[in-house]
């Protein structure tokens, strides 16, 4: 398939299906038919190993994640340890995976006659893996081999498995005996972060906008540091080598698109100088503000109305305006706007500023200026996102102990099948089984998974909410 097929079909799945969908769909069109062990990405086993043991080393991580590859291959397939290698080193190359610092062990040693009497300025605070200067340096390890299967007979000793398992890790020595590897969270944040920042540039402009500001993000996402209001410059001679190739965009096109992201209201891209064709830049400061808005808006809207959305939009874009001028901008009654701007005062969304004319404060001679403040309107949201975390928790907690009884009666007779499954029963055997679920209890069953599902759904959707106002209230600190 040519390039712009690839790219069509890759809409379309977008639109009908969804994000993952057209990852996957665009992922086999370009590489052809595929097992799903070979889609599964062997840097997500990576990253999943390491989180749950906190620190590990690259050698022992290579062997487990080979192994768990290998144990879902089908036939005589195995894993090559080179591809688990491969995989590693790219995450650390792309500083997803750090070492750990080393530990000071000189203090440790010390006697208490030697330590001072002098108090804080002697203690020794954990240095920060940044600060380590093979931070991101692969050691060479020794290892070749394949993946290996468990065997079967292994299956029911577990601690004789994991005894054995451990000895051969501690005799095979591979050269990178205590240099440990963790995850490194900040860059997942800023991963995230950027990611959002694609997305809103989609829905604004286009794919090819969208496009062309994550290769500006991917070129410094290395460089740039965590707390910089602006990603290292770049020029579009170096834009345009680094956009991919499927997406056939000419000289030109980048300049027009470029030209477009720089004088879009939005602000998301900005240009630095001419040099190279000019240097452009990413506006991160100004793009996590403009998204943070955008939420505030949408809250507003939802809970009071569009109507109250239009005069909140108003007093963020005006700043300040008299309750007079409100209702002529927002051509809104005068009755229905009092009623909805202390409705939002009310709530702290909006705030007043009294501008006396005369030391005295008297009311007729005094302006009463209708403002938002972004900044202080977040943390306030921020918090109301704390509390609504905690709510759907609580009753998703609720949920499972009110239906405790039917739940575990679940779990046991799904146990059974699958034992009796294993042993090779016969269909009689599993439908007398399965019946013994009575219908109105199956119904509740079903019922409560649609409704834990729906609370999960909603937890993600108000965790990505926090993620994106912690940012920008993280980001305006930063550059103040």
């Amino acid at each position: 398939m040519t390039a712009q097929e690839v790219r069509l079909c890759a809409l379309l799945l977008q639109e009908h299906f969804g994000e993952v969908v057209e990852k996957v769909g665009t992922h086999l069109l370009r590489s052809g038919a595929l097992n799903l062990h070979v889609m599964s990405d062997t840097g997500e086993l990576v990253m999943e190993e390491i989180l749950q043991r906190g620190q590990m080393t690259m050698s022992n991580t290579v062997r487990t994640v080979a192994d768990r590859l290998t144990q879902n291959m089908e036939g005589k397939e195995s894993t090559d340890y080179n591809d688990v290698v491969t995989a590693f080193s790219r995450l650390v190359e792309t500083h997803f995976l750090q070492r750990c610092p080393p530990v000071d062990t000189a203090t440790s040693k010390k006697t208490v006659s030697e330590v001072p009497e002098s108090p804080a300025s002697t203690i020794t605070q954990p240095s920060q893996p940044e600060n380590y200067p093979d931070c991101y340096k692969l050691p060479q390890i020794h290892l070749t081999g394949r993946g290996k299967r468990r065997r079967s007979d292994e299956d029911g000793d577990v601690g004789a498995r994991v005894a054995k398992k451990a000895k051969l890790e501690h005799t095979e020595a591979c050269g990178d005996e205590g240099i440990y590897w963790q995850v490194n969270v900040e860059r997942f944040h800023l991963h995230f972060r950027h990611q959002a920042i694609i997305s809103a540039v989609a829905s604004k402009l286009d794919q090819t906008s969208s496009e062309i500001v994550r290769t500006m993000l991917r070129m410094s996402e290395v460089t740039t540091p965590a707390n910089a209001a602006y990603t290292q410059a770049v020029s579009a001679n170096e834009i345009f080598r680094a956009v991919p190739p499927s997406y056939n965009i000419s000289r030109p096109i980048l300049d027009q698109y470029l030209t477009l992201l720089v004088d879009d209201p939005m602000e998301f891209v900005g240009k630095a100088g001419d040099s190279g064709g000019g240097m452009y830049v990413v506006n991160l400061h100004r793009a996590l503000a403009n998204l943070a808005r955008a939420t505030l808006e949408s809250v507003v809207q939802e809970r009071f109305g569009s109507r109250s959305a239009r005069i909140f939009r108003l007093l963020l874009r005006k700043r300040h305006l008299e309750q007079k001028q409100v209702e002529d901008f927002a051509m809104i009654p005068a009755k229905e706007a009092k009623d909805m701007l202390y409705t939002l005062l009310s709530e702290n969304l909006v705030q007043l500023q009294e501008i006396p004319k005369t030391p005295d404060h008297a009311p007729s001679r005094t302006f009463y200026l209708y403002t938002v403040n972004q900044l202080p309107t977040a943390r306030l949201l921020l918090q109301n996102c704390y509390k609504a975390v905690g709510n759907l928790i609580d009753r998703r907690l609720f949920e499972t102990k009110e239906n405790k009884r039917h739940l575990e009666k679940s779990q046991r007779i799904e146990a059974i099948l699958g034992s009796l499954q294993a042993s090779g029963a016969e269909p009689a055997q599993l439908a007398e089984v399965e019946e013994m679920i009575t219908a109105p209890e199956r119904q509740q069953l079903e019922a409560l998974r649609h409704h834990i599902n729906k609370l999960d759904s909603s937890e993600n959707q108000v965790d990505e909410t926090i993620f994106l106002l912690e940012s920008y209230i993280k980001s305006t600190s930063c550059s103040r």
